[in-house]
């Protein structure tokens, strides 16, 4: 199953549902429909049993004649009884279906997105909206459809008794019931407006609940003692949500059931006017008794079951809006393909008078920005924060492709190569690196997934990292899975987790090598361990080290100065402290660190 980029409706809430599993989709319609048609058949079977009885006592008729209709009303009981559990299962196994068909195209879509969109608030928002409330918005809807679809059919049959017997009456009933429709609607489409307004509360207040939960802060949290001021900051969050939901569905609830007493006083109204055709014996007496119920029955349906409905239906169909532009969202195409199982071979990449902006900015982050990195060096990018240097990776790497001028790989447009071309290419140690609770192994075997797990590589790695010792504290070593979430896993210090990370670096084929503040969780023992193994990490490599900690740039045989956007400086660490510019004015204030 896949998310198409088409104009989603509400024939979409039966289409979807039908994609996931078809078998407990098309029972849950069968048996809608069937419940539609039990109350007036249930009616019909009540007064003629009723009436049955009468003639037995009256001695008009034989008891036998009663066991017919009595045999009915049994197994209309019987299969009221039973039919809703046979629904639960079946929409278990729809759930199982949306889980397995929906929300894994929905994940696919977004792995696929172009990655201006994941720095986005609003699309965030979208993002957030799809995936968290698409089950409830699209099984909601169905359901509500099928329901919908089940009272028209019960309402239909009492309507078309009543009126062969008060033909008026059910005129009367949908007079009054086609506002409370309306009403329904309305209120739905309020109600998912506030949710779109909303949303942007509620991942606020999830993700500072998360940070008052999780275990990665409690450390912070009880050094700090800043839970109960997070706490305040995460209750306003909610509380603006909650007020804004609660509001919106207080105001269309007393509308509703304004509009519902009204209907239950005009039911009333017609069981009185039907009194006199039973006195007349216009109407049996078994049938008086069965319209009666089935109009009571029917102000249930109408004030509140029908209203309900029609504001699901109506928040679904607003849900299939935001799908309808989450659908449309841009993709990069090729975004989830591996890299080339060929390792390509890297001669030159060459900057030429780039510029560019963020995506809904006029802030020029690189303004005319050239330079050139051949094979087989060490490079450096140094400069103040937000002077472009990680912007300049993101580029290199393909992030983003709405830049002007050209970038050159070994002679050949960048936008050229495909995303598994340049994945082939590169190879990324962020400074916000992921910690993954697997094994340890596994953790350093995820840095080339084609070739997946050698243990010989492996322990080079770990040997060239110094991780020896860590592995050594392990209890089942390479195999001992990392963090508290699994039975038997270990905690190990951040220092750690980065060398760990870093091995998935060194793990990967890729020749160029690129570390974004490679020492910014290290103590200067261990950054200065690091700058003894850089000959190691780099060997065979094209090494580009993007960092604010120039005690690392001395080993670079060429470093770039970053400055608003353009290169200021350019040069080897002695060439650049002989020019006494912007690189020396930073060296110097930071000699203090390495003295």
């Amino acid at each position: 199953m896949e998310i198409r980029e088409k104009e989603y409706g509400i024939l979409d809430l039966l289409a979807i549902p039908f994609r996931c599993n078809w078998a407990a989709a098309g029972f849950i319609l069968l048996q809608r429909v069937l419940l539609g048609l039990v109350p007036t058949v249930q009616v019909i079977a009540t007064a003629a049993f009723i009436d049955g009885v009468l003639d037995v006592y009256w001695g008009k008729g034989e008891l036998a004649d009663v066991y017919g209709s009595l045999l009915v009303m049994v197994a209309l009981v019987a299969y009221n009884r039973l039919i809703w559990r046979a629904l639960s299962l079946a929409g278990v196994r729809l759930d199982m279906g949306y889980q397995a068909g929906v929300r894994t195209a929905v994940t696919a879509k977004r792995s696929r997105l172009a990655y201006h969109h994941i720095e986005d608030a609003e699309t965030w928002d979208l993002l957030n909206r799809v995936s968290n409330d698409g089950q409830t918005q699209i099984l909601g809807g169905f359901n509500s459809l099928l329901t919908l679809g089940s009272s028209i059919i019960h309402i239909s049959g009492l309507v078309v008794l009543l009126f062969s017997q008060v033909w008026w009456a059910p005129l009367l009933i949908l007079a009054f019931s086609i506002p409370l429709f309306a009403l329904g609607i309305k209120g739905g489409r309020a109600t998912y407006e506030v949710n779109r307004e909303v949303s942007k509360y509620r991942r606020r207040h999830e993700y500072l609940g998360e940070v008052l939960l999780s275990r990665e802060a409690v450390e912070e949290r009880a050094l700090f003692g800043y839970g109960e001021a997070l706490n305040e900051k995460w209750n306003e969050f909610y509380e603006k949500a909650r007020v804004k939901q609660y509001q919106t569905q207080r105001k269309w609830y007393i509308r509703m059931k304004t509009g519902s007493v009204i209907t239950a006083i005009t039911s009333f109204l017609i069981v009185l006017v039907l009194l006199n055709p039973v006195l007349t014996g216009v109407i049996s007496v078994g049938m008086f008794i069965s319209l009666v119920n089935a109009v009571f029955g029917l102000v249930q349906v109408m004030s509140w079951d029908f209203t309900m409905v029609m504001d699901q239906l109506a928040r679904s169909r607003e849900f299939l809006k935001d799908l309808t532009e989450f659908a449309k969202l841009e993709e990069t195409p090729g975004a989830v393909e591996l890299p080339a199982r060929v390792i390509p071979e890297f001669s030159t990449l060459e900057f030429k008078d780039v510029c560019f902006s963020y995506p809904g900015t006029e802030k020029m982050v690189l303004d005319k920005l050239s330079f050139r990195l051949d094979a087989g060096r060490n490079y450096a990018f140094v400069g103040v924060n937000g002077a472009g240097k990680t912007t300049i990776i993101k580029l290199m790497t393909g992030l983003y492709q709405n830049y002007s001028g050209e970038i050159l790989l070994n002679g050949r447009e960048l936008r050229t190569y495909s995303p598994s071309e340049l994945k082939a290419f590169f190879n990324v140690f962020y400074q916000d690196f992921s910690r993954y609770y697997i094994p340890l192994g596994d953790n350093i075997a995820l840095g080339d997934v084609n070739h997946g797990y050698d243990l010989t590589q492996i322990e080079e790695v770990v040997a060239q990292l110094d991780l020896d010792d860590v592995v050594s504290k392990l209890p089942e070593g390479l195999d001992t899975p990392l963090g508290r979430i699994k039975e038997g896993g270990q905690d190990i210090s951040g220092g750690e987790w980065q060398r760990v990370a870093m091995g998935r670096a060194m793990y990967n084929p890729a020749p160029v090598r690129i570390l974004d503040e490679p020492t910014a969780a290290l103590d200067p023992i261990a950054e200065s361990r690091l700058y003894q193994q850089f000959e190691q990490i780099s060997q065979g490599k094209t090494t580009v080290l993007i960092s604010h900690r120039l005690g690392s740039t001395k080993l670079a045989d060429h470093i770039f100065v970053i400055d608003g956007g353009t290169l200021a400086e350019a040069g080897s660490h002695g060439e650049l402290m002989e020019q006494g510019g912007l690189y020396r004015e930073m060296y110097e204030s930071q000699r203090g660190w390495y003295s």
